[in-house]
């Protein structure tokens, strides 16, 4: 039986063979390195993320309003309006409580010895809590400001932000009953707020 001989002394069967291999590898190569462009290289489409396809609670788009109503409850203004507003709640109560637990309450210095009415306990009571109120507000206000002042100016959320700011709280509180006062107020309020942030971080 003969076999056709090529100049390298290797059937021809066998050449061929190794050709279309040589052929085949070649055309998965390229496939192969098509499909990695598609799949992660620069032909790969870009796509926005989707809650609905990767499981999640779909999401809306926003609206103007919806922007506009975000920014401004992200704003200075904002942020000190509430704290003035939860600052005057919060001295309302502890005032109203401090002079429940006080026995001068509704006491007159003229004459000691007249148990005070009910009204008139209603009444000091009413004024103290007012008294706390306005001073809780107006201090929660200063420094919810300041702090977003300062974090705006830093471009940072750390603790430094509420230390600062109560320093500028307590000295601009302090004072005005003199520069000492004012100094001490100063690091009073900065190392009570450090202690917050250190306790609620």
């Amino acid at each position: 039986m003969a076999v056709t001989v090529n100049s390298g002394n290797a059937p021809v069967s066998d050449t061929q063979a190794s050709t279309s291999a040589d052929r085949s590898y070649e055309g998965s190569t390229f496939q192969y390195s098509m499909l990695l462009e598609h799949l992660i290289g620069e032909k790969r489409p870009i796509k926005d993320l989707n809650p609905t396809v990767m499981g999640g609670l779909p999401n809306p788009m926003k609206t103007d309003d919806q922007k506009m109503i975000e920014r401004g409850m992200e704003s200075c203004a904002f942020k000190a309006v509430l704290a003035c507003v939860g600052g005057f709640v919060l001295g309302g109560a502890f005032g109203v409580f401090t002079a429940g637990i006080d026995t001068n309450v509704g006491f007159d210095p003229k004459d000691p010895m007249r148990t005070p009415t009910a009204r008139e306990v209603l009444k000091d009571m009413g004024q103290r809590g007012m008294s706390y109120a306005k001073n809780f507000a107006v201090i929660g206000a200063m420094f919810s400001c300041t702090e977003c002042i300062i974090e705006s100016h830093r471009g940072k959320s750390d603790w430094k932000n509420a230390v600062y700011s109560g320093c500028v709280t307590g000295g601009a509180i302090g004072f005005r009953a003199g520069a000492k006062a004012g100094v001490l107020g100063c690091g009073g309020f900065a190392a009570f707020s450090a202690a917050i942030e250190y306790y609620l971080r």
